[in-house]
């Protein structure tokens, strides 16, 4: 009987396993699909598009004013680590004549020092000459014990400076890797923008950068727009006169710069970013600013919203990351972010922290 019973299938092996396999296959397709819709990006609208790239521009701004920042420092460090360095080596090259002449008045002394002062005074041939060759040495040796104090007040003042410029090499350093890392942040959110602006279709490009242009002002109320900059300069429009010649000068020459790009860390005259276009303008007037936005609202009078005059400088968002120059009307001439050039906009465009007016 046993030997007429059928065999037994593995559960693994036979149709039943093949019907498996299949079952497993499709099952693992359908997860992959429901994994891949899962991971797949949404398509942005372009107003999420916009949102999302003007977020980026002002990271990337607050990321320029701390690159600014740095490397104003960066430069402060090395123009003192060049004057420690170039003090030092003066210093070395006095020292070293100080210890040639301690030298030769050492070998002199070693060369008379060999006969006792009064085994020498008895073989003189001439006791009055001795005794005045006697205080003679008496007063050189009291000018070699002063050469002796000069050399180590050198040899401290020389250790003093070396250990100066050591102390600001390390802090240049430090500064440097700042600017490294707040370089690689500002070219990250630049690249970020720019690759979410590449998603756009042509007609969305075209659609966004003239909303973009509408929203930084493409002109001003009551006169032609000026999308380059000639370099003449163009009176302010009428109303609130500016309250100094300087501060006159100053908005001449933001007309002056309407048209030029935007570059971030730039100061002009062909590129600027946006403290750098203040700065350069009210160096023009012959008032100097300092080169952050954050620094830049300290450099003056503060002025409230209802009392803005041409040529205040105007600040914007909590961490004071951006600034304009006021021109009159609601208006100011700013630097907006890259790809956008110099252009008149409205204050009321951005959130508004503070206003300065420069002496």
């Amino acid at each position: 009987m046993a030997a007429h019973r059928k065999p037994r299938q593995h559960p693994l092996t036979g149709p039943a396993a093949r019907t498996a396999a299949t079952l497993a296959l499709a099952g693992a397709a359908t997860a992959t699909a429901f994994e891949g819709s899962g991971h797949a990006e949404p398509r942005l609208t372009p107003a999420q598009v916009k949102a999302k790239v003007d977020k980026l521009y002002q990271e990337a701004e607050v990321a320029t004013e701390a690159y600014n920042g740095a490397k104003e420092k960066a430069d402060d460090a090395q123009q003192a680590v060049t004057a420690l360095q170039d003090e030092a080596a003066r210093k070395a090259d006095r020292l070293g004549s100080a210890r040639n002449a301690l030298g030769s008045i050492a070998t002199a002394q070693y060369r008379t020092g060999g006969v006792a002062p009064a085994l020498q005074l008895m073989l003189s041939s001439d006791p009055r000459r001795y005794l005045d060759d006697a205080a003679f040495q008496e007063r050189a040796g009291d000018r070699t014990a002063s050469a002796v104090a000069g050399v180590r007040r050198q040899l401290a003042e020389l250790k003093r400076l070396h250990t100066a410029a050591d102390s600001r090499l390390a802090e240049l350093r430090a500064r440097q890797a700042e600017l490294k890392r707040q370089k690689e942040t500002v070219t990250s959110k630049i690249e970020s923008a720019r690759a979410l602006l590449a998603r756009l279709t042509a007609e969305e490009r075209q659609a966004y950068e003239s909303e973009d242009g509408a929203r930084t002002g493409a002109g001003t109320p009551g006169r032609a727009s000026r999308s380059s900059a000639s370099g003449a300069p163009v009176s302010a429009p009428a109303g609130l006169p500016a309250p100094s010649g300087r501060a006159a000068a100053a908005v001449a020459y933001a007309y002056g710069a309407l048209g030029k790009p935007y570059v971030w860390g730039a100061t002009g005259p062909s590129a600027f970013d946006c403290s750098g276009l203040t700065q350069a303008a009210w160096g023009a007037a012959g008032v100097s600013l300092p080169r952050t936005t954050y620094t830049q609202i300290n450099s003056g009078a503060r002025v409230s919203r209802s009392g803005l005059a041409p040529g205040d400088l105007v600040f914007f968002y909590s961490g004071i990351s951006h600034v304009g120059l006021y021109v009159g009307g609601g208006q100011m001439i700013h630097a907006p972010h890259p790809g956008a050039p110099v252009r008149i906009a409205p204050i009321d465009q951005m959130p508004f922290a503070g206003a300065t007016r420069p002496a």
